[in-house]
């Protein structure tokens, strides 16, 4: 009798998740009591590493990210940073302890400057502005020559790099994206991914959501697949990317969209 394929999952991700930074084991969560969108979902990013999270919509994606990072209860199971646990730990908490966030939508305050907006980033250590500051201007040169700009006035393309960059304000050891490149021209997906290659590359290590899978596949270390609210595949970005199965139940439909 062939083993379940969550089961394989399962087993690949305890034999390779000892001394990850980031860790989620067999998570049960939800929004509402007793409506669970994470069924027994695992994950773990070692130090370094850039790993994506694809799927079909509605599989518990951006649910993970959240339920790791405290905005989504968790009713069983575990998150661990750097072997500590922090399962339900507010996100304030999280950030001071080396989390980033960046949400899909309203991501940036509209009304600030790009400057005051990358401030509000470090808003709980303000000492550090001045050498987070040169090291987000670093990664994103534009956000430095634009300073006083108002961060409603910028392309969509242009608030990204804000969020992303205030994310990045605490010195965070591991940046959490949610679909980063969603509503953008095929252009402006194309510099997401090479500032989120960028920002790995600087040291951070990187989770990431992302619709366009084929894409994502195509930059990040390791991957997982989602569906309904478990892992369904996990493996190398380009492994997946090329497997069969992972084709023809994911990308096929996946791919359509990112074309379209």
């Amino acid at each position: 009798m062939t083993e379940a394929p969550e089961q394989t999952e399962r087993d690949k991700h305890l034999a390779h998740a000892d001394g990850a930074v980031l860790r989620a084991d067999d998570l049960i969560a939800g929004y509402l009591p007793g409506v669970n969108i994470l069924n027994g979902a695992d994950l773990y990013c070692h130090k370094g590493e850039l790993v994506g999270i694809i799927g079909p919509n509605g599989a518990g994606k951006s649910t993970l990210l959240k339920a790791m990072f405290g905005l989504v209860k968790v009713h069983e199971g575990s998150v661990t940073l750097q072997g500590k646990k922090i399962t339900n730990q507010r996100a304030d908490q999280l950030v001071t302890q080396g989390i980033g966030f960046v949400p899909q939508n309203n991501n940036v305050f509209p009304s600030l400057t790009i400057e005051e907006n990358l401030e509000m980033g470090c808003y709980q250590e303000p000492k550090k502005f001045g050498d987070r500051f040169d090291f987000v201007t670093g990664i994103f040169p534009r956000l430095g020559e634009r300073r006083k700009q108002r961060a409603g006035s910028l392309s969509g393309g242009e608030r990204q790099m804000v969020a992303m960059g205030r994310a990045l304000m605490m010195d965070p050891s591991v940046l959490l994206l949610d679909e980063p490149s969603a509503g953008l021209s095929p252009v402006l997906q194309d510099e997401v991914f090479v500032q989120t290659r960028n920002i790995n590359q600087a040291g951070v290590s990187v989770v990431m959501v992302e619709q366009n899978a084929a894409r994502c596949l195509q930059i990040c270390d390791r991957a997982y697949v989602l569906d309904q609210g478990r892992n369904a595949y996990s493996g190398a970005g380009r492994d997946l990317a090329n497997d069969p199965k992972v084709i023809e139940l994911y990308l096929g439909t996946l791919g359509k969209k990112d074309a379209s």
